[in-house]
């Protein structure tokens, strides 16, 4: 049978305490990610993409189902979204899905879950608090969310199923998308009826670091959440999420939570608290494991010294734009600059000004400048002014072939590969996280071929630098996002909760 769903995606994941605002322009140009797009483009733009919202689609084609796209638009991560850039995209939204009525069986949305607005904690549920009111109590409203969304109460109730990203970098984006067509197939065909929900919220707030999927304790928490679906153990139990959080947004809801959908409410909240036990079990193993760039560099160099046969990757991980940092603080490439490391790269570095002054001198050309530092006064961050050689420039368009960006055609402005004492710092004219080795090979550079590999990312460089990293430090630099949840000037967040694994409550 044919279904109709209406769909659409509205994406942003808000550090507040990051300095920048998601406003509507930054909506409509997208940064990084595509702008703006309306109506059948999203087939076009979204379909190839790594992208929930494109395995939505390509699940739908073999099933012959009739999607309406609405609208689909993100920002980079930053501190609130503005009340304007929010309301316009949400009544796109409302108004499609309100032209469609009659028309329709049910709406998938490609939601982010850390949504907080200048006029809402909870972005997210508001806009579902608009969709369930429009559509009503019957229409099945099947969502989509990032692994570090900040799951609420009012997300739970107004959708009638949510799914998070497994994967953290996140390689399984589209699969996701699929995973929500397959959730709904199963309420329109009745194969499965309404389904009761369970909603736990963990007591502490884990750092980003640690909640990779690649390493304990998420590898194999993940992997057990996979097989409790497929348990005889579990008999009706037909999804669960659990969503690690976003520590730098100061709301209510903020942390981890565990989600899980079954044909029982009995069977639904015996999913939900074995595996909620089962993560507080281990809630020591969620270690934060910091360097300073000094020791990072120190100990980086002891690893080359020891015959490493391949790159060591520092990740700035507090600079990362992929968290509502500035993607400029300078901290590590004045430290691998003044420790006279002979063959590192760094990338990439938000400095358009300079990367205007780059092309206007032209490759070979040495240039005396100030880079970075513009968007975050705080030690360690301000401008690091150098002589530097423009090594190679580029127009910033290429296509991402790593598994995070994979498909993403890249239009990040003007580029320049400067040199300075042994250090190649890629510089972009857009903030973009640095996790496909094409943002680098597009300048010349090829990152395997490196001793040291800087990334300002936290943790999405490891799905396309993990083959050639012989180690991966992570290094606390001055950034706009901060790792150590405890430092962070909280004043919504609901008391009790604890600021670290096993640290002290708020």
């Amino acid at each position: 049978m044919t279904y109709r769903i209406a769909i659409a995606g509205f994406q942003h994941e808000t550090n507040t305490f990051a300095p920048t605002r998601a406003t509507l322009d930054l909506f409509i140009k997208g940064e990084g990610w595509p702008p703006l797009t309306e109506g059948k483009a999203i087939f076009d733009v979204f379909g190839p993409m790594n992208i929930p919202i494109g395995g939505f689609i390509h699940a739908a084609r073999p099933k012959q189902w009739e999607l309406h796209p609405i609208v689909w638009a993100a920002a980079a991560p930053s501190s609130y979204v503005s009340t304007e850039a929010f309301e316009y995209v949400a009544k796109k939204i409302l108004d499609g899905i309100s032209a469609l009525k009659g028309r329709i069986d049910g709406v998938y949305l490609d939601l982010h879950g850390a949504m907080v607005t200048e006029a809402h904690e909870d972005g997210e549920g508001e806009l579902l608090r608009r969709v369930r009111a429009l559509v009503g109590p019957d229409m099945p409203i099947g969502v989509s969310l990032d692994l570090h969304a900040n799951v609420t109460p009012e997300m739970v109730q107004y959708s009638d199923v949510l799914i998070a990203y497994r994967t953290y970098p996140h390689l399984d984006m589209a699969v996701t998308g699929a995973r929500v067509l397959h959730h709904m197939e199963e309420l329109l065909t009745g194969e499965r009826k309404c389904q009761a929900k369970a909603f736990r919220q963990l007591p502490f707030l884990i750092p980003l670091t640690a909640q990779c999927t690649f390493i304990e304790p998420c590898k194999s928490l993940y992997d057990q959440m996979g097989d409790m679906e497929h348990s005889a153990a579990y008999p009706g139990l037909s999804s669960m999420s659990f969503s690690p959080g976003f520590h730098p947004a100061d709301i209510h809801h903020c942390g981890p939570s565990v989600i899980a959908y079954a044909d029982t409410q009995a069977m639904a909240d015996k999913a939900a608290d074995d595996f909620t036990r089962a993560i507080v079990e281990r809630e020591a193993e969620f270690k934060l494991n910091l360097l300073s760039p000094v020791d990072a560099i120190e100990q980086a160099r002891k690893l080359i010294l020891a015959g490493a046969s391949k790159s060591i990757v520092l990740a700035d991980v507090q600079d990362n734009p992929g968290t509502g940092a500035t993607s400029d603080t300078t901290g590590l490439l004045a430290a691998l600059i003044a420790e006279h490391v002979p063959d590192a790269t760094l990338g990439l570095l938000y400095d358009p000004e300079v990367a205007m002054i780059a092309h206007q001198a032209g490759e070979g050309a040495e240039i005396e400048v100030s880079v970075g530092g513009k968007l975050l006064d705080v030690e360690g961050a301000r401008p690091y002014r150098n002589r530097f050689k423009v090594g190679k420039l580029g127009d910033g368009k290429f296509l991402c072939t790593g598994p995070f960006y994979k498909g993403t055609q890249m239009a990040l402005g003007p580029m320049a590969r400067l040199q300075c004492n042994g250090v190649d710092l890629v510089i972009a004219s857009a903030r973009v996280q640095a996790a496909d080795k094409d943002q680098y090979r597009h300048v010349g550079i090829e990152p395997g071929e490196r001793q040291i590999v800087g990334v300002k990312s936290t943790v999405h460089f490891r799905g396309d630098f993990t083959d050639i990293a012989h180690d991966i430090l992570n290094v606390e630099s001055p950034g706009a996002f901060i790792e150590r949840a405890e430092t962070l000037p909280y004043k919504n967040l609901r008391r009790g909760m604890k600021l670290s694994p096993k640290g002290r409550a708020f």
